[in-house]
């Protein structure tokens, strides 16, 4: 890696980083979020100050280019946020269905009492 990109990739991942603990400060982003961003930042920090790591994973792996490792790093970064996601989305649908099934009851409740 070139020292232009290494730079380059540092002030990146430190803009990501201050840009994620703003955001979070002015509570735009909930805290249980920012985790996983946070740690994309750290982490591109980490390979950009150290570039041989990124090699050395690449040759543990049996990956022949070091950019294949890092594009396939981001897909399974990307494919857990998705899981993650989903899941919390399945939670919330639950959720939403029970607080519904609650109110009905709650209002069928409220207009038997009502008519008597």
């Amino acid at each position: 890696m070139s020292i232009r990109l290494q730079v380059w990739v540092i002030v990146i991942s430190i803009i990501i980083l201050v840009g994620i603990v703003d955001l979070v400060r002015r509570r735009k982003l909930r805290e249980e979020y920012s985790f996983l961003w946070l740690v994309l930042g750290f982490g591109l920090l980490v390979l950009a100050i150290f570039p041989k790591i990124l090699s050395t994973i690449s040759r543990a792996v049996g990956i022949s280019m070091p950019v294949n490792t890092l594009f396939f790093i981001g897909l399974l970064f990307i494919f857990l946020i998705c899981l993650y996601f989903s899941l919390r989305i399945s939670s919330l649908t639950n959720q939403v269905k029970n607080l519904t099934q609650e109110v009905a009851l709650l209002e069928a409740r409220l207009q038997n009492k009502v008519e008597k």
